[in-house]
């Protein structure tokens, strides 16, 4: 290996760990509980219209731009401006801070899965404090440099694979064994949902879409992997398109797989067949239909109904493994690339006490181990809260969650505007075009942004909008959850704004002088 190329990104590398920072299989599950098959249309037109032509325009961006160490932030400084850039960026970061707590604290479920091959109770106790050693174990880890992340990220990639190819070839038993799928195939159960929630109004339906375009976020976090990936005038465009094909053709494949092996059927548990007692919920889904998936393969095989149930336990077993693989390939991909685009892409003068400066491996240290700080704080504040009050302590999760949920997907309409901005500006050197007409680029531009700014207006306005259809009675949680979604992008684009407001009054010019920095030429 030539010292060009060591410590680089391959394709396969590059397609990994973009599989592991978008695809996630709890995904899946989630999908068919809420819809049944009529969720995998949604699933199309959200990869149609949102995640495919993202993906091009991040292929496009990253292609120009690809000796740039900042990511999505100097995509956007060059074809808008700092100010701009920085907004999107800081709450698009901020948003990733909250992800790593979130995970650090849940991290226990899909462990006790893998370990006891069933969710045991878990109290916020063990939980917080194994999710304080999980984010300074993998913080420290990652300081060691990109070829760490990058292996565990690929191994977080193959464990998703394997765990699609159990549902695949499970569910393909089961249905050949049975002779029919067990949600029955038809026209309508594409298109009308039986569930009693999502299946109530328009609006519920159409802000379904808002869970599709969720389980696409996450490829502009590879946007910083540019410059460290071989080749990348050629790796990385083939890299981008052939996982962003993988994914909204996996999605949709694995859903109706779901609908092969088990029955959907709108009540308490949503699934007939699922032994009595047993609590189906978004959290606990994924689980119940391996479990199950697992009982139905082998009455297959002809075992006998106690073997059958033991290898439902593995099925959910090998479910909890795979997950906490692919949760370890994504948080070391999210550890250290949203962060590291926001801080080689700024002047290093924007942040306060050093955390602009890198070390010899050109890794953001300091900086992460600030990161490492805040997450641990929310940690060990939910921790104190629980201890104190336990309905305050759940007050704070909820509402850290949903600040989230708008701040995760609005940085998405920035990066689009950007692109527009970028194919408008003929000085901008592309290396490789995907959309060569102008004109039908601005289009896909127009029709990104409506499909990125419903899906956030539905999700702003669905909490009210379920309490006046009935779908929940709770007027208080209904009001929080419009209300801290609102706060949360507002919060996060005035801290932004403030902290390259203070900038640019000390340096007018907004000179950005990273690029000389890096010894990188315009």
């Amino acid at each position: 290996m030539s010292k060009s190329t060591k410590g680089k990104l391959s394709l396969v590398g590059l397609i990994l760990m973009i599989f592991t920072s978008v695809y996630g299989f709890n995904n899946i599950p989630r999908a068919f509980y809420r819809m049944g098959y009529a969720s995998i249309p949604w699933y199309i037109i959200a990869g149609l219209l949102f995640f495919i032509p993202f993906a091009f325009m991040v292929t496009e961006l990253g292609s120009a731009f690809k000796e740039e160490k900042g990511g999505i932030y100097s995509w956007m400084e060059k074809s808008v401006g700092p100010r701009y850039a920085f907004m999107g960026t800081f709450m698009w970061y901020a948003s990733y801070v909250i992800w790593m707590f979130n995970i650090s604290t849940g991290i226990l479920v899909p462990l006790s899965n893998a370990i006891f091959g069933e969710t045991r109770v878990l109290n916020t106790l063990y939980m917080s404090i194994f999710g304080v050693v999980w984010i300074i174990a993998l913080t420290f880890i990652s300081l060691h440099g990109l070829d760490w992340i990058s292996k565990v990220a690929s191994v977080g990639g193959v464990a998703v694979l394997a765990i699609n190819a159990l549902l695949l070839i499970g569910a393909l038993i089961v249905v050949i064994h049975n002779g029919k799928p067990a949600t029955p195939i038809t026209f309508s159960a594409f298109f009308h949902s039986a569930s009693p929630i999502y299946g109530a109004s328009a609006v519920s339906v159409i802000a379904f879409m808002v869970y599709a375009i969720f389980a696409y976020g996450g490829a502009e976090a590879v946007g910083g992997l540019v410059d460290q990936t071989d080749k990348p005038e050629k790796n990385f465009p083939k890299g981008v398109i052939s996982a962003a094909l993988i994914i909204t053709i996996g999605y949709s494949v694995m859903i109706l797989m779901v609908g092969f092996a088990i029955k959907y059927v709108p009540g308490s548990t949503f699934y007939e067949g699922v032994k009595k007692g047993t609590e189906v919920n978004l959290g606990t889904s994924s689980y119940v239909v391996l479990n199950y998936l697992g009982q139905e393969v082998g009455a297959a095989f002809g075992m006998t109904h106690g073997a059958a149930v033991v290898l439902g336990e593995w099925f959910a077993r090998i479910l909890g493994i795979s997950l906490v693989c692919s949760l370890l390939g994504a948080f070391f991909t999210l550890i250290y690339s949203p962060i590291k685009q926001i801080i080689m892409g700024t002047p290093k003068e924007l942040w306060p006490a050093r955390l602009g400066e890198l070390d010899g491996r050109g890794m953001p240290r300091r900086a992460m181990k600030v990161q490492m700080v805040f997450v641990l704080f929310f940690i060990i504040l939910n921790l104190i809260l629980s201890i104190a009050n336990k309905g305050a302590a759940d007050l704070f999760f909820e509402f850290v969650t949903n600040m989230t949920n708008v701040s995760m997907t609005l940085p998405y309409l920035f990066i689009v505007f950007a692109f527009y901005r970028f194919k408008k500006n003929d000085k901008i050197k592309k290396p490789f075009v995907i959309f060569k007409s102008k004109s039908f680029a601005t289009f896909i531009v127009v029709l990104s942004m409506i499909v990125i700014g419903f899906a956030n207006f539905f999700t702003i306005i669905q909490p009210l909008v379920d309490y006046f259809t009935g779908a929940n009675k709770d007027l208080g949680y209904s009001v929080r959850s419009f209300i801290s979604m609102i706060v949360g992008p507002i919060l996060f684009a005035l801290i932004a704004n403030g902290m390259m407001g203070r900038y640019l009054k000390k340096y007018p010019k907004g000179e950005v002088d990273r690029d000389k920095e890096f010894g990188i030429e315009n």
